[in-house]
């Protein structure tokens, strides 16, 4: 009796541990199906297009299932799929599709994953742009975390921006991602933020911390991680891309800062055609390196290599507003043209939404945003930035002891409202640090452009521009190094 009962257990058990070790491949074969780093991103058209990224660990099949929230079931029973390409990147399997047909101001929810292996992402959804001019965005910059604690911690912020701006559409992320742009950090970025990826559409700007050639040679990571439509020239997405959408009556050029010493003659006569021939009534500028800044990088070769480029841009073509990250602190111009202030701004105080803003009213000029960072990492100011950034600073502030930061803009047809916000590390704790009103009647209309962005087209632009060399070189001799000198006394 008592042998028997020992050989039923001992089978018993036997038959556990293979069970056991099933489940365990199982599991793990599930895992390596997985989507990862889910993005949805602006992808040419707002009101009809979007395109989706996600990752995997394993090769398998990919497609994306969508459906009118109106439609919606968990089985996505009303729902369409559509295949996406897989495309093997540094040892993972990246996924991309584009939609097209959208309806415009329209809810959707979609899931994307493997139908043969049955392995899905959680839902996520979408808005499409219903064109007209009343809308609200988010902007963050520099997550750029090296480890999930501070990607979480990030994420933090991520979640009070939603939270205080529930109508947001779209969120602009003014670059440096992840710190050393590798897989790890990736997927921790890709988990840390799913929550905002996959319910907002993402505006992503090329930092140099996950394209330019000079931080590790991180050639087509950033091309990789999103799914863009790219801009006109011969080189776009090598060292990160840009590109261009329309939003309800604004206009946002996304530009490389990356594309540098000198920017190509190709990126700068596609802004140029870009901005000109657009009839938007707001024109936004998005870029990773900021032109005014008083942290600690605006008096590098990279940030002056570029800065006169950006603010004659700027000016020549009208740009409303420019948003910029890399320096991990805040900072706000007055309106400024011509790298100086523009005296002749006047006021004028209104109720907007419940409250009393004072807006800058018909102003000249362009104001520049640093809207410090979400991450951990954090810049105090710098009091030496080239002359005359300081002068034309209306706010600057180090969030070292503060805690991270966002930003939401509003768009009500002639009006735009902007608040900065930082949330405390420790409470989370949102307070407003800033804000800034602009109402303009009056649009520019748009011209034609055919600046040239083909490189037979662009050559003779490309060895002219070397010359800025010349002049980067006399800037560091008559400003930077004088500066530098008198600090020591």
């Amino acid at each position: 009796m008592k042998k028997t009962a020992k050989r039923t257990l001992a089978v018993l058990l036997a038959l556990m541990t293979f069970i056991s070790c099933f489940g365990m491949s199982v599991s793990a074969e599930t895992t390596e199906f997985e989507p990862l780093r889910i993005n949805c991103t602006m992808y040419g058209d707002s009101q009809t297009q979007r395109g989706f990224t996600w990752y995997t660990a394993g090769n398998c099949d990919a497609v994306i299932e969508y459906v009118e929230a109106a439609l919606f079931d968990v089985n996505f029973t009303n729902g369409v799929m559509k295949r996406a390409s897989v495309d093997e990147f540094e040892g993972y399997y990246c996924h991309k599709v584009v939609l097209e047909g959208l309806k415009p101001g329209t809810t959707y929810y979609y899931r994307v994953g493997s139908k043969r292996e049955d392995v899905w992402s959680d839902i996520g959804k979408f808005v499409t742009d219903n064109g007209d001019g009343s809308f609200s965005f988010i902007a963050i910059a520099d997550v750029q975390a090296s480890s999930l604690e501070n990607f979480q911690q990030a994420a933090l912020v991520m979640d009070q921006a939603m939270a205080y701006s529930p109508n947001a559409e779209f969120v602009v992320n003014l670059g440096d991602f992840v710190n050393d742009c590798r897989n790890e950090e990736w997927n921790w970025y890709g988990e840390a933020f799913e929550k905002a990826n996959t319910n907002l559409t993402l505006v992503p700007v090329a930092g140099n911390h996950e394209g330019n050639i000079t931080n590790k040679f991180n050639i087509g990571w950033f091309n990789s991680m999103f799914n863009l439509l790219p801009g006109e020239g011969p080189t776009n997405g090598v060292n990160g891309t840009y590109y261009s959408y329309d939003y309800g009556n604004a206009h946002f050029c996304v530009v490389n800062s990356n594309d540098m010493y000198p920017m190509s003659q190709a990126q700068r006569n596609w802004i140029i055609n870009d901005l000109t021939e657009t009839d938007a009534h707001w024109k936004f500028l998005l870029l990773h390196r900021a032109v005014y800044s008083a942290g600690k990088n605006i008096n590098k070769p990279d940030t002056l290599a570029m800065r006169e480029t950006i603010i004659d841009i700027v000016d020549q073509t009208g740009v409303d507003v420019v948003l910029s990250g890399h320096d991990h602190m805040y900072f706000r111009t007055k309106q400024v043209a011509g790298d100086a202030v523009c005296e002749d701004t006047t006021y004028v105080t209104e109720y907007f939404n419940g409250e009393e803003v004072t807006f800058a009213k018909e102003p000249n000029g362009c104001v520049y945003i640093l809207p410090s960072t979400a991450g951990t990492k954090r810049y105090s100011v710098n009091e030496n930035a080239i002359d005359p950034i300081n002068a034309c600073a209306d706010v600057k502030l180090s969030t070292s002891d503060m805690g991270g930061c966002f930003s939401n803009i509003v768009v009500e047809n002639n009006k735009l409202v902007y608040k900065a916000y930082v949330v405390n590390d420790e409470t989370q704790e949102v307070t407003q640090i800033d804000s800034y009103a602009i109402m303009k009647d009056v649009a520019d209309g748009a011209q034609d452009s055919y600046l040239p962005t083909d490189p037979i087209g662009t050559v003779d632009g490309f060895l002219f521009n070397f010359t800025e060399y010349i002049s980067l070189i006399i800037t560091y001799i008559t400003k930077l190094i004088p500066q530098l000198i008198a600090g020591l006394f």
